[in-house]
């Protein structure tokens, strides 16, 4: 399966066809309030089966976690880069966030950080990973518990 490289400050490896696992954080690891959590997971799921398959996202006080796999754009025809989604999601959840706030700067730090999945049990595990985060932080007891929480198959009870 054809891949793309490309470097910013940290090198990417893109995979047409696999699921990514990609974490971004605030800038300087400042908190998000609750409401600014809710603009980032709405825009997250914005372009969900438009742009990229969405399997799980998270957003936690000062970073987010999110699984998804590029979708086909079929009028450039090739695979939607993570570069773009991701700007997307970062610029749009930025452009909310300070408009409510009534400022200007930045929100996420410019790097994001992906990472490949290679099987489906590794997917299995990042997902488990990232439903279990709000708990590991104790900042609930259960997943479902979370507002800041999406996952495309339901979470057993």
């Amino acid at each position: 399966m054809p891949g793309h490289f490309y470097r910013r400050i940290l090198p990417h490896l893109e995979r047409d066809c696999k699921p990514h696992f990609i974490t971004f954080c605030t800038q300087d690891r400042c908190v998000l309030p609750d409401w600014a959590r809710s603009i980032v997971l709405n825009c997250c799921l914005h372009d969900r089966d438009l742009k990229y398959d969405l399997h799980v996202a998270v957003v936690m006080p000062d970073h987010a976690h999110v699984i998804l796999t590029p979708l086909i754009n079929a009028a450039a025809k090739q695979i939607y880069s993570l570069a773009e989604i991701m700007d997307a999601i970062k610029g749009a959840s930025s452009h909310k966030i300070n408009r409510r706030l009534g400022r200007h700067g930045r929100i996420w730090q410019e790097e994001s950080f992906d990472h490949v999945l290679r099987s489906s049990e590794s997917l299995d595990q990042k997902i488990d990973y990232i439903l279990n985060n709000p708990v590991r932080r104790g900042l609930v007891s259960q997943p479902q518990e979370y507002a800041w929480l999406w996952v495309k198959t339901p979470i057993a009870a």
